[in-house]
């Protein structure tokens, strides 16, 4: 067996995560390396959602029976639990949503609806990049259709990294909110959070980043960043799905309009006009998502038992070893960054001329899950003039043995396709 420095002891790991003992397809053990797409669920969520339904299940905040205060606790415990593996200021700058892309969402909004000097109007500018997820281009696109604003972004050098050469022309004294993703979700990217905040804050732009594929595998720490806000989800660090986070400076959460109305984000309401409540709760309408949580806030607790940098380390080498494995694999082409420094847990490839839905379905009948396509990030593929990618990604529970299995399913899809 394959050793390499830095690695958790997955063996143990592995058996907090019941399903990675699934076999598929007459027998084979599943080799699960789409986690940048979803992680999978060890049983200390598994058992707290669980908990939550046989024994707390109520709405919260607005009953003052034991159920309904069991079940507000636990969710305003929760937001606790997210606030400090985020290392926010103030429990009251954490925001829950259903997802990230909700999260994006928010924030385009708020600012579209917002009063000066926050607001985005034609005369204000937008700035992205070319590598973003869909859910931090659309929502921005649908801003500047909607305000006039004009959207700009930063492209991709041929190593797979932001061009920043014209950081100056593209970040100017009209531009109003920057927004980026921390790590590539296509490429695997590390993006220079500093320089590109650096230039922000010398115009007076605000700094959205999108987290989702950062917050999984590193140490988050919302002060350090320096940004404004940073969304993330639940669903690729060990939570369940239908949770996000939205984290907000509190001076801009106390300025910016709700994007949702309805019950629990108001104060008073009359026929004529309603009054808000303080954030987060001016920004979580309606019943908000309990169960998940509940079920985020045990996933915070499972990494923070284990340490985000000792995950951080395992990745690296996971990450590293399987570039050097992957780069042996005759007419494999790395899409982004060809070594293990300053990118994520996430690779892309190409195989000849294999179309990567073919390859994908190649290795799922070896039993190794693989993620095939554009990944919600199409602008990368049309950079690079590719149609898709094949995608691997690991997490804390990755090991040497199932890259070695990637790449021999490889050899067996180039047989396959000779």
């Amino acid at each position: 067996m394959t050793q390499l420095p830095g690695l958790l002891d997955t063996e143990a790991i592995r058996k907090d995560f019941p399903i990675l003992d699934r076999q598929v397809h007459d027998g084979k053990k599943i080799v699960y390396l789409d986690n940048a797409a979803t992680s999978q669920k060890p049983r200390q969520v598994l058992d707290a959602l669980n908990a939550y339904y046989e024994r707390h299940n109520a709405n919260v905040h607005r009953g003052v029976h034991v159920l309904a205060e069991e079940a507000t606790a636990l969710y305003e415990g929760a937001r606790d639990k997210v606030a400090a593996f985020i290392n926010a200021p103030s429990r009251n700058e954490v925001i829950f949503t259903k997802n990230a892309s909700e999260s994006l969402n928010l924030v385009a909004n708020m600012l579209g609806w917002a009063e000066e000097p926050y607001r985005v109007d034609r005369e204000t500018e937008i700035v992205i990049t070319e590598m973003e997820h869909h859910s931090n281009i659309v929502p921005w696109q649908l801003l500047a259709q909607r305000t006039g604003a004009k959207l700009k972004w930063f492209g991709i050098t041929d190593d797979g990294r932001l061009d920043l050469s014209n950081i100056e022309e593209i970040i100017t004294e009209q531009t109003k909110i920057v927004s980026f993703t921390l790590v590539s979700n296509i490429m695997g990217t590390i993006n220079p959070v500093e320089t590109i905040v650096r230039r922000a804050q010398e115009v007076g732009a605000l700094v959205c980043i999108d987290a989702s594929q950062a917050a999984p595998h590193m140490v988050l720490d919302v002060q350090a960043l320096q940004a404004d806000f940073v969304a993330f989800t639940g669903h690729k660090m060990c939570g369940p799905t239908g949770i996000g986070v939205l984290w907000g400076r509190q001076e801009l959460l106390e300025d910016l309009p709700p994007f949702l109305g309805g019950g629990e984000m108001i104060e008073t309401v009359s026929m004529h006009s309603s009054t808000y409540a303080p954030a987060p709760h001016k920004f979580e309408a309606g019943t908000p998502p309990i169960a998940q949580a509940v079920g985020i806030g045990a996933a915070v607790d499972y990494l923070t038992s284990i340490g985000m940098d000792k995950i951080a380390a395992h990745e690296h080498a996971i990450t590293e070893y399987a570039v050097k494995r992957l780069l042996e694999v005759p007419d494999l082409r790395i899409i982004g960054p060809s070594t293990a420094e300053e990118r994520g847990a996430t690779i892309s490839f190409t195989l000849g001329d294999i179309h990567p839905h073919d390859v994908g379905q190649v290795l799922d009948e070896q039993g190794i899950a693989v993620r095939v396509g554009h990944h919600c990030a199409r602008p990368v593929c049309l950079r690079f003039g590719i149609p898709a990618t094949t995608r691997a990604s690991f997490y804390l529970y990755s090991t040497p043995a199932e890259v070695d299995a990637l790449v021999e399913g490889l050899e067996h899809v180039r047989n396959f396709f000779g």
